[in-house]
Formats: structure tokens, sequence, C-alpha cells
């Protein structure tokens, strides 16, 4: 293994040799200005002559210093940073020094340069004049796919709201008088090629008032503009790769100004002479004048300590675990090596030590000779052994080309391995001779939970039905016939054998618990499991059997000693080979009587079932009690606790287990008290953390896994390969983890697909630190005191929904002097005096007027963010408007996404509203999910009959829970995944029209992420649908049309003015007309 490794260094060499010279590369987020080009590199900030040379560090904080903008004079330098503890807007003098803090905002759950979602509070640009920064902050906003515009004074103060509800990456005009800008963000988004809702134009806002004009239509992105003189600069990617257009706002013409083909260009800024930006991770200089573009040449000198060689805890990242037979040793995979731990003294060793390869699903054979694993050291997931004496003796067992390989797993005679592909199939692979030979593939699903046999001839396995029912089968290894054991009515899983061969046993879902809604004549069920034995041979008794205690001349039994009780002896060796009667497997089968819930079964050993039972709800997966395992006694049928802990492995003879409890590892003895004692050491697990091999690997590895994955075999039409090594050869200069997700996120983009999402393994940490808010907005008053200018009403029962002013008697108008004891008119911004205070109680001195006249000592407990407090006030804004307009006959119902928060607001906005004529379902800035079809059939649901009572008031519809009455959808561009597919059933359902613009476009679905070494987070977009009338591809790349289009102004959005909701009163309005009412009672029979 050493001389494969070897080798394989030696193949990187040319690689890793190319970054040696000093040209740097991967230099993100340039600006110009003052003579200088400022741009960030790993994370930090250097400056540099505009026409090149070697840069000079400005920053070297852990955080990540972003978007540089230099002002129009030149001497000052706008950021996004990290210091403090969050992520804001500072500002430095362009030669550097000490970072000015100038806002102070929430702390966002995402909110990094590794997320698509990217960081909060970018700086966008200057205004002309130099006294205020442009910065584009989520602080407000309940939809995380909006942004707000705010503009900060330069020398610090409060920030003001652009007015408007949305904006992105802007410049104003030479004179300030107009506005050019994008209304959303992507820039973060790994989607490359998108024309879908959210693909953005360049507009035109006249200063001081709503008017707002669009200068470019075209289906691709023109994003990034930048105002000099009569010109606009902007990005497109309306020929494929982003390059740089210029439109002239007299001629009212563009043009193209670059002609980029490999790469696209990156984060322009520009200067009034200058525009400069990355491409391929250089960055390049743009003569405004003469139309020209050169390569800037930089060269800078880093310690790059973000990519250095250190050591590190791999404990941190432990993976699989192999106990070895004597259950003296643990064999662990952590950060893709491989450590042998004492199981409570001794040395830890490294025995892969590999940092240019993945090593997972290490198992150790029951003879203790042998180890093996799965490991991409040749460059694709293959099968290794290695003696367990001599790892350095490791072998390649298989040569896939391709593939996910998961479960590997010994038979007891340490002959045979089994393991999965991706491909639903299950492999035998021969250790001796090297035969490979697949022996199952899952038609329906995977094949999943295969055990064997004490002598491995028989195995069991879970896979699918053509219903979708799991069912348990047998398998003949000699044969490779299969044998059904479960029928196709209910869910059958979790199979073992006991350890004699003489029994299996499996759970299956049968308990079904109906339970009535409360909110509509409907249920909802909970079902559970029943766990079941099954005797393979026809004489074996069946330990379920009624019993009756009689007298027997011949001798006690042979599962009791002399004292009656049952014996405590474990089946250590097979008398005979295992026999199986396949034929009446069914009539065989019989329950156990443990009661309805949630199993899962680990193994069955003398005369005993061992499990872990799960409370009933069982879809929460919680333990129903702190204990662990439990343990069924086969003669007496009484259930007990076993051992603490989940078990993770066990030696072959299964009197140890290796378990988990509370974050720590230990080895117990299974048929001892089953409490554990000293924990498995970890604190040895020390590795040397090769970032540069670790971070090439987990390239690769992104780049296979997508390729294996992708919800269609062509990938798109993209050569696969070509585009490897189109990003590949970026990887000797990534220095920092946020770079290396950035390559990942540019060649999973190529795609052309929207849910590749990408998210940084380890990074440098970095404390963050909350601000307390208040639930109001503040303006800065000439005296120093903070006037409130508005207070959230909030919902304060509802602890999310808390708003702390409200809870107190502040008033809007009044003023805050002091807080905590801090003066105000020593502060800034009010926030200031917040910092760290999140959840906590703070003193607020408040006075009706400036000067502190009947001032008061109030006391308010803070809250982390404000944005559902906003969200909770424009929900209940659009209801009262509607109500209004329509004179109380229209509903109104927001769904915020299409997971559980918006199927709970649904739930409480719908069953209130049956009694209006009409309604709205606004699925404007839903942000996606799951739980659209569930929506959909309650809005289709059609009324066939009445129901009456004497006495009863008004009759009643059938369903209970219906709508009758016309109704519309509001869509906008932010309407995403089963936001997308909701608005599409809606019109495909024939439930109404569709007003507003075209939504965001992406409904290839996604699952969890496969395990990289570091942590890394990666979406591999799998699933999607089609028409059931065309049998087409639908949405993806595109969106959903409206039937009525219907843009909204976001300046005239920021006055309350919406045009979408607007219209869709308006339609309902006249659709009430013509609509038909349903029948009253009818007059009394004569019989």
């Amino acid at each position: 293994m050493k001389k494969h490794l070897l080798s394989l260094l030696i193949l990187m060499l040319p690689l890793f040799s190319s970054a040696s010279d000093n040209q740097a590369r991967l230099l993100r987020f340039p600006t110009i200005g003052g003579g200088k080009i400022v741009f960030s590199y790993a994370g930090d900030l250097y400056s540099v002559d505009a026409d090149g040379g070697a840069a000079t560090r400005l920053t070297s904080h852990v955080g990540y210093e972003v978007f540089p903008k230099i002002s129009p004079d030149g001497k000052t330098i706008a950021f996004t940073g990290q210091y403090d503890g969050n992520t804001e807007v500072y500002s430095m003098p362009l030669e550097g020094g000490e970072p000015v803090r100038l806002t102070w905002t929430p702390t966002l759950d995402r909110d990094n340069m590794g997320d698509r979602m990217g960081p909060n509070n970018i700086v966008m640009n200057w205004t002309p004049d130099g006294s205020q920064i442009i910065f584009r902050t989520r602080w407000y906003t309940f939809s995380g796919l909006r942004g707000r515009l705010y503009q900060v004074p330069a020398h610090g103060g409060m920030p003001k709201q652009i007015p408007t509800t949305e904006g992105g990456f802007c410049s104003y005009s030479p004179d300030g008088k107009y506005l050019a800008m994008n209304r959303m963000f992507r820039e973060f988004r790994t989607w490359k090629y998108y024309k879908g809702g959210q693909a953005d134009d360049i507009w035109i806002h006249k200063v001081g008032t709503t008017s707002l004009e669009k200068i470019t239509d075209n289906p691709s992105q023109d994003v990034f503009p930048m105002w000099i003189g009569d010109e606009i600069f902007y990005l497109s990617d309306r020929d494929r790769t982003m390059n740089m257009f210029v439109y002239n706002t007299k001629t009212k013409k563009s043009e193209k100004v670059t002609d980029f083909t490999e790469y696209d260009i990156k984060f322009p800024s520009a200067s009034k002479d200058y525009i400069v930006f990355e491409n391929g991770g250089y960055i390049y200089k743009f003569s405004v004048k003469d139309r020209t573009c050169t390569k800037v040449d930089i060269t800078l000198s880093s310690d790059n300590i973000w990519s250095r060689t250190e050591l590190g805890d791999a404990s941190k990242r432990m993976s699989s675990y192999a106990l070895s037979p004597d259950g003296e040793r643990v064999l662990v995979t952590a950060r893709g090596d491989i450590f042998s731990l004492p199981a409570k003294q001794g040395v830890t060793y490294n025995v892969t030590r590999s940092p240019g390869s993945h090593e997972r699903n290490v198992v150790w054979s029951p003879d203790g000779t042998t180890i093996a694993y799965f490991s991409d050291a040749d460059g694709e997931y293959q099968v290794y052994t290695a003696p367990s004496s001599d790892m350095s003796a490791a072998k390649i067992m298989t040569s896939f080309a391709s593939g996910y390989l998961t479960g590997l797993q010994w038979s007891p005679d340490s002959r045979t391995l089994y393991f999965n592909s991706d491909k639903r199939d299950k492999y035998e692979l021969d250790v001796a001779t090297g035969a490979l030979k697949r022996i199952l593939v899952g038609t329906h699903s995977g094949i999943r939970s295969f055990t064997l046999t004490d002598d491995g001839s028989w195995a069991a396995y879970v896979t699918s039905l053509p219903n979708k029912v799991s069912a348990v089968f047998l398998y003949e290894v000699a044969t490779g016939n299969s044998y059904q054991v479960t029928d196709k009515w209910y869910d059958s899983s979790s199979p073992v054998f006991s350890k004699d061969g003489k029994y299996l046993f499996f759970t299956s879902s049968r308990n079904f618990r109906s339970s009535y809604s409360r909110v509509e004549w409907n249920a909802t069920y909970s079902v559970n499991d029943y766990v079941f034995v099954l005797p393979l041979a026809k004489e074996t008794p069946n330990p379920a059997a009624v019993k009756s205690d009689e007298y027997s001349a011949t001798g006690a039994s042979e599962l009791a000693d002399k004292s009656g009780k049952p014996s405590d002896k474990r089946e250590s060796k097979q008398s005979s080979a295992v026999k199986i009667d396949t034929d009446g497997l069914f009539e065989r089968i019989s329950p156990l009587p443990l009661p309805a819930g949630g199993y899962n079964l680990l193994f069955a050993d003398g005369g005993k079932l061992y499990y872990i039972s799960y409370s009933a709800t069982r879809g929460s997966m919680a333990r129903s009690d702190s204990f662990g395992v439990k343990s069924l006694d086969l003669k007496t049928m009484k259930s007990s606790d076993a051992f603490k802990g989940v078990p993770v492995s066990y030696t072959s003879d299964l009197k140890k287990a290796l378990v988990r409890d509370a974050g720590k590892l230990y080895v117990i003895n299974i048929a001892g008290p089953g409490k554990p004692g000293d924990p498995v050491p970890t604190s040895d697990m020390e590795i040397l953390i090769d970032r540069q091999r670790e971070w090439k690997q987990i390239f690769d590895e992104s780049w296979r896994v997508m390729r294996d994955g992708f919800y269609v075999e062509n990938m798109h039409g993209v050569d696969w390969e070509k585009i490897h090594s189109k990003y590949a050869q970026l990887l000797p200069y990534v220095k920092h983890r946020h770079d290396l997700s950035y390559i990942i996120g540019e060649m999973i983009g190529e795609l052309n697909v929207g849910h590749a999402y990408i998210n940084s393994g380890d990074v440098p940490e970095l404390p963050r630190i909350k601000t307390g808010l208040l639930g109001a907005e503040f303006v800065k008053d000439k005296s120093g005191a903070f006037k409130i200018a508005k207070i959230f009403k909030g919902a304060n029962w509802d602890e999310s929904l808390r708003s702390p002013l409200s809870e107190s008697d502040a008033k809007v108008g009044e003023y805050v002097l002091s807080v905590n004891g801090i003066p105000c008119s020593g502060l800034d911004n009010i926030y200031q005096a917040l910092v760290g205070k999140a959840d906590k109680v703070v003193s607020l001195v408040v006075s009706p007027d400036a000067k502190g006249a009947q001032a008061r000592t109030i006391y308010v407990k803070t809250i982390p963010s404000e944005s559902q407090l906003a969200y909770y006030e424009w929900v209940q804004t659009n209801i009262e408007k509607v109500e209004k307009a329509s004179n109380g006959e229209i509903g109104y119902i927001h769904i915020p996404d299409m997971g559980t928060a918006g199927l709970d607001m649904f739930t409480k906005l719908f069953y209130t509203q049956l009694d209006k004529k009409a309604l709205i379902i606004d699925d404007r800035m839903n942000g996606g999910g799951n739980v659209s079809p569930m929506i959909l059939e309650r809005l289709q649901r059609v009324v066939y009959r009445m129901s009456m009572s004497r006495n009863g008031g008004e009759p009643n519809t059938i369903p209970g829970e219906a709508h009758y009455g016309p109704k519309v959808c509001l869509i906008d561009k932010y309407s995403s995944s089963d936001g997308d597919l909701f608005p599409y059933g809606f019109k495909t359902l024939g439930l109404g029209k569709v007003i507003g613009m075209r939504s965001w476009g992406g409904i290839v679905g996604i699952s969890g992420s496969k395990p990289y070494i570091d942590g890394q987070d990666m979406r591999v977009p799998f699933f999607t649908s089609y028409s059931s009338e065309s049998g087409e591809w639908i949405i993806e790349g595109y969106g959903v049309d409206p039937d009525i289009v219907v843009d909204i102004n976001p300046f005239e959005d920021y006055l309350g003015k919406d045009a979408q909701l607007d219209k869709a009163i308006e339609v309902l309005k006249e659709e009430l007309k013509t609509f038909k009412p349903l029948p009253g009672i009818p007059a009394d029979p004569v019989r």
C-alpha cells in the first residue's frame, strides 16, 4: 500500500508544483481606486498597485474579509468582515490600519462564504460623494432569498434603508440622481446558465421617486451594474460564458466588450477609469476609455496559515467502527484514515496515514486475521484487505470504474466479503481468489439489512416489492435462490438470525392507529411495529407458542439449569448446518409478546433477543428511555434492560459490544451487567492534516459523487471529464477551505441545475456573538437619544413572535436615553450597547421627549432575530388589506415554505376562512419543501352534497372542510422548489388563475449528503418530476408561468402598494359576480 500511495503522490506532483511560481491565483472580490487594487485572498485583504506587482496584506483576522470597495476619493476601503463575532460592514484607510465597525446587526444562521446565501451585510458600493456606504442585508427579510439595501454613514451612525423591499448589486449615477440596480442576489448560487424566474436584469431607479425602468431584457442573467459617465457596464451570460457588456444611457443600446470563453467574469468593481474583475482566479483590469483588458500580474507572500499541514484531532470526525474478535482493540475510521485504539489502555495507531484518500466502512474479520475497508486511493472506491498485523501489506480487491460502495461485511468464516453498490445490487467477494459476483439486484429498491446465519449458508435481507412495501427475504448462499418471507400487505424490516440458526426475527409495521383530526373531519395514522419470530425448520419449536407447566420424568429442559432458571450458556459453536424449510414459511410466523412500537432488532443469542425500542411516534425516532438496549428472554417472554448505549460493533461470538453513549465509546460485556467502565481512549487520535492533499481528495470525490448520483446519466450534456480538468487546475491555489467550496461550487454549477448545493467542511472557528434586539426600529436624534420609530406588534403569547418593547409601556415617538446604563449620546448605533445581549434582560431609560423629562426605566428581555416579527406583521397587513378591499368576502392565506412551518400556517389560515366566498393563496417567497401535495389535496376538494339539521344554523358542505368558491394563486421569482411545484399543480388541477411573475424553476430534488472527510455537505440532485400528460420534463431551469403577469415595483411595495395582491383581489371580485353559489336549504318536503 505504501508503494501505491507513493506512486499516487508522484502523479500529483505536477499539479501541486504548478503553484510554486509567484503568480498569485484565486484572487477574489477585487476593487480599484486611489492607484491601488484591493482584493481578498484566502480570507484576507491585500493591496497592490493598479498595474500589478507585489501585494501587501492588509488584514489577518480569523474571519473572512470580502467585498472591499474603495471610496470615490481613493482614501478608504469599506468591506464586509467578521471581526467581533458577526458579519458586519467595516472600513479602514486604503494603506491599511485598524478596522472600524460601522454596523451592528443580528447574527444569522446562514451567514458564511461556504453557503449558497453567502455572507450577510455585503458592501455594494459607495455613494458618489463618498459620504455613505451601501450594503445589502437580510436583517428583516423573512425570505432568505431576498435582501434589502441600506446606507450607513462612512463616519458611523444608524443605517437607513433605501426605500425598496428588495435589491442587489447597485451603482449610482455620477450625479447621484439615479440608481442602477439588480433586484435580487444570486451571486453565491452554484447554478450557471440560469434562465429561470430569478434571472435578473438591470433596472434604473430615479432617486426620490418610485420610478423603475428595466434596461436589459433577455432570458439570461444581467448583473453587477457599474455606472461610469453615460454608460452602465454589467455582466451577462447571454452568450453562455459570463462576459462584460455596456449600456449607453443616451443611445439605449448595449454592446459586448469582453470575450472570455473558459471562465466566467466574477465580481467586478469600478472606478471612473477602470473596472477590475476576477476570471479563472486571476485579476483583470479593463480600461473604460479604450476598451482594452489586461491581466494584472500579482505576486504575494503569505504564510498560508489556513492551508498549512497541522496536527488535528481526528476523533471529531469518527465515522465507522470495528471491534477486534477478542474485544481488546477498536478500529475507527476518522477523517479518512483508519485508527487502531485500545479498548481501555495502550497505544493508538494511525494505521493508514493516507491524507490523499478516504478510507471508510472498516470491518475486522471474525477470525481476526484480516481487515477490510473501502478506499478511493486508486481514484475510485474499491475494496481493500490487509493483514491485521501489517496494514502496509494492504491490497486492492476490486476494479470498479465508478460507483459508491457501502455496507461492507464479512461472512462468519472470514472467507467472503459482501457489500452494496449504488445501483441497487449486492456483491459477493471471495477474499482468497478475488472472484467478484453480483448476487442480488433490487428491482424496486436496494438490498437492505443483509445479515447472515452463523454458518454463512443463508442470509436474510429486505427489499421493496412492486407495491413499494418492504419485504423480508431469505437467500441461500450456495444456490443463489431467494425466498420471500413476508407478504405484500405490511412493511417488514430488521431481520436477525438467532446465533444457533434456528430462528429468524424481524419487525413488521402492522399496528395502525387512527386519530381524528381537530381541524377537519379526517384521520391521521400512526403505524407501529410488532416483532415476529419464524422457526426456520418445521420441527423447530415456536418460542411464542402457548405453554403449560407440566411434570416430566425425563429431566429438565435443555434451556434450563437445575435451578429451573434460563440457561446463560451462549451458542459459541454450531453443532450442525442451518436447516431451513422454505415451504410453509408464512404459516410458521408468530408475533412475540412485545407491545406495538418502534423496534430495531440487533441480534439473538443465549436465549435472548436484543433490540432497541423507540417511542410510539416513530417518526421522531426518539428512544422511549435513556437506557439503550433491551433484551427479551425467549423462555419467559419477559423484557428487561440489557445495557446502555447504542451498539456500533460486536465481537463475532457476541460476547462483547462496542457502544456509543453520550459521545463516548465503551467496550462492554453483553452477558454481564451492561454497565460501561472506562471509555475507549480517543484523545490520542491525532492526525497530521495535510490540507492540500485532503482538499484534492474532497474535490475529486465531490466530482465522482455528482457523476454517479446525478438524476440523469448524460449530466445535462456536459463533458464531465473536461469540467473536472477545468477546475482541478485551480486546486494548487486553494489556501482556504471556503475557496475549495468556491471551485467545487463552480464545477457543479456547470450542470445547470437548481439544487446542486455545497457547504464548506472544516473552516477556521469563529465564535459568534449575538446582538440583542428589541422588536423595534430606531432613528438617531440630534440630541443623541434614539427615537422609537416603530414597534413590531408581534403575538406575545407565542415565544417565536414575542416583541420585547410591545411587552413594555414604551411607545412609538418616545426616546431611549440609555441602555444598561450606557448613555445613548455616546453611541452611533443603539445596538452597540446590545452586543452579546441576545435573550437577556436589559434596562432602558425611556422618556417622552429627547431631553429626558419624565424619564423612566423599563426592563425588557431581548430577542436574537426580528425576521419572524416582520413576517407576522406582513401577513396580518395583507389579511387586513384583503378583508377591507373585499368587504370581508375574500380570504388570504400565505404559505412561507412547503415544510412543517408552511403547513402549519396554511392550517391556521385555511380552516378559519372556509366561510369566505373566495381565497387568495399566496405562494410568494415560498422557500420549498415537500408538502405541496397535501395542500393541493385540500384545495381541490369538491363539494358533492350539503348537510343540514333542524336549528343547526347554516348548512354544511360535504366534505366538511372544503372551500367552495373561486381561488387564485400568487407567485413570484422567489417561489422555489416545492414552491414551484405548488403553482404548477394549482394550474394543472384547474384550481384557479395564477398571478404574479414566473417562479424560480428548480425542482430536481436532493437528500442528505454523502460523508466527506472534513464534514463537507454537498447535495446531489437525484430525482425530479415530469408531466403525467405529455411525459416531458417540467419546470427545471425555467419556472412556472403565471396566467396573469404582474410585476411588483419594490419602491412602491416599500410604500405599501402590492400590485400583485391588488390584482388578485380585482380578479376574484370579478369572478364572484358570476360564480354560482351553493343552494340553500330546500323547502320542507311533504311525504
